[in-house]
């Protein structure tokens, strides 16, 4: 029996960006306060309830998961990880290869343009070819890729998921 993995790859909401405060400090803006819990209810509305969440050690995608879980309803396991933070689209997929067998839905909160790239670069041939073309170029914060992939976490490689949705605020 295969099992089938879901994959969350969702782009913090609206940042600040004050002079002279490093970008690893950015908070988020009101725009974004009001982004990340609609997130929450969409992410419920659409059944995912993550096992586990890896979210970049930034203030901002720190601040946009406390908002997004504050209204998803599960408490899922968080690692806040600095390997998200600094990932480019390569190191996020190996990364994801390592993700604990146990854990069926994976969301990782994380910073473009890695988010819409690691997207299209595992959108395979039965993804949907709206969701594909918008990843392709970029997504606006708070957006989010719903990707699914049969068996393991390790075999992730480029073109292995359905690209099924990307959900974007407004």
């Amino acid at each position: 029996m295969t099992t089938t993995r879901r994959l969350v790859l969702l782009r913090h909401a609206k940042a600040e960006h004050p002079a002279g405060l490093p970008d690893h400090s950015r908070p988020l803006a009101l725009a974004g306060r009001r982004q990340a819990p609609l997130v929450g209810a969409a992410m419920t509305e659409a059944g995912i309830a993550p096992d586990l969440v890896w979210c970049s050690s930034s203030v901002r995608t720190r601040q946009t998961w406390e908002l997004v879980r504050g209204s998803l309803g599960a408490q899922p396991e968080v690692e806040y990880l600095d390997e998200v933070y600094d990932a480019g689209v390569q190191s996020l997929l190996a990364l994801l290869a390592t993700a604990p067998e146990d854990a069926r839905t994976l969301v990782v909160v994380g910073h473009e343009p890695t988010m819409s790239h690691a997207a299209a670069t595992l959108a395979g041939p039965d993804s949907d070819p709206a969701a594909v073309a918008r990843v392709q170029v970029g997504v606006p914060t708070a957006s989010w890729s719903w990707l699914e992939l049969d068996g393991s976490w390790s075999a992730v490689e480029p073109r292995v998921a359905r690209l099924v949705r990307l959900v974007t605020p407004g």
